[in-house]
């Protein structure tokens, strides 16, 4: 979508629209003058062959040039999206043992294993990347870093355990982009935590705590309740559903200013993953393209000179 940085610069059309406005007025005045000319053979010889309404077509790419030039002072531009300086995305991902079920895929952790790796080969590579793991507690696996392989390795190499912490893992996030450097900027880096868990927080501060310590940050945090209702795992002999709490996820998401999803597949995960990539650690940025308006006037304006002095050797 185009925008005007200058929209007042519009003023601009009023005498171009003046100069159309004079331009139809004569052509209407010499078409009553040669209506009141009778003596058609005489004007006949006097207007060159040919011509018609080709006398028109320089005239029109003239005032076209003048309109194209005159929304180019308006400083046109285009939203652009840039990648945010030092911006650094917490990756938190449930090992809880509800996540071996198999309502997802071969299991939901190999699904979040799969898609989380996918999910950071798509970040610009200027971005801090950092992972969290939880279960009973929260522990960084690998703090904020450019170096993706690390990454890569530590998400391969989850393992499942007992407990689910939540509001830990939001903790532990939040404590983890404070490591990172100021590299001569002042204030924290803009930040992201994107937090995966499949169940409900049986460990650990809560989850009300967590989305106050990071809206204080102004670190929003994107939850992705994953999994589907029908979850079941086998702890000891015994059955047990693992359904997915989504309320409490779409709570922190909506209190942090962030993204809540659900993924109830490996294929939709990846969507989310996809669509979060597009839309955190950006910002949007005017960029001008009055450049463009003014190569396509210079044209019309090139145009309407060339094609005057072909047909009538003059300039319009």
């Amino acid at each position: 979508m185009i925008r005007l940085l200058n929209p007042w610069w519009l003023l601009a059309l009023l005498p171009v629209a003046a100069v159309i406005g004079i331009y139809v007025w004569r052509q209407l005045h010499r078409r009553a003058f040669a209506v009141r000319f009778t003596n058609v053979d005489l004007l006949s010889s006097l207007v060159p062959k040919g011509i018609g309404v080709r006398r028109h077509v320089s005239a029109t790419a003239f005032l076209l040039a003048l309109v194209v030039l005159a929304f180019g002072l308006t400083r046109p531009s285009v939203d652009t999206k840039e990648p945010l300086e030092r911006a650094t995305i917490m990756l938190a991902i449930d090992v809880s043992l509800s996540m071996q079920a198999t309502d997802v895929a071969p299991t939901r952790i190999d699904a979040a294993k799969s898609a989380a790796s996918d999910f950071v080969r798509q970040l610009p590579a200027s971005f801090n990347v950092g992972l969290v793991s939880f279960a009973k507690t929260a522990s960084v696996l690998v703090s904020p870093t450019k170096e993706r392989s690390a990454i890569m390795q530590a998400i391969d190499g989850l393992t499942l355990q007992e407990s689910t912490a939540t509001g830990e893992a939001v903790f532990t996030s939040l404590d983890a982009i404070r490591t990172v450097p100021a590299d001569g900027a002042a204030g924290p880096p803009p930040a992201r935590i994107v937090l995966l868990s499949d169940g409900f927080r049986t460990a650990g501060r809560s989850l009300e705590d967590a989305s106050a310590a990071a809206s204080a940050a102004n670190v929003p945090v994107s939850t992705i309740a994953f999994g589907t209702d029908d979850g079941v795992v086998r702890i000891g002999n015994t059955p047990q559903r693992v359904p997915v709490d989504r309320p409490s996820l779409q709570k922190v998401a909506e209190v942090t200013k962030g993204y809540f999803y659900e993924a109830a597949s490996k294929e939709e995960l990846k969507r989310v993953y996809s669509d979060m990539g597009s839309s955190i650690g950006y910002r949007t940025k005017p960029q001008e393209i009055t450049q463009w308006y003014l190569g396509i006037g210079f044209l019309l304006a090139l145009c309407a000179g060339a094609l005057s002095l072909l047909w009538g050797s003059r300039l319009p």
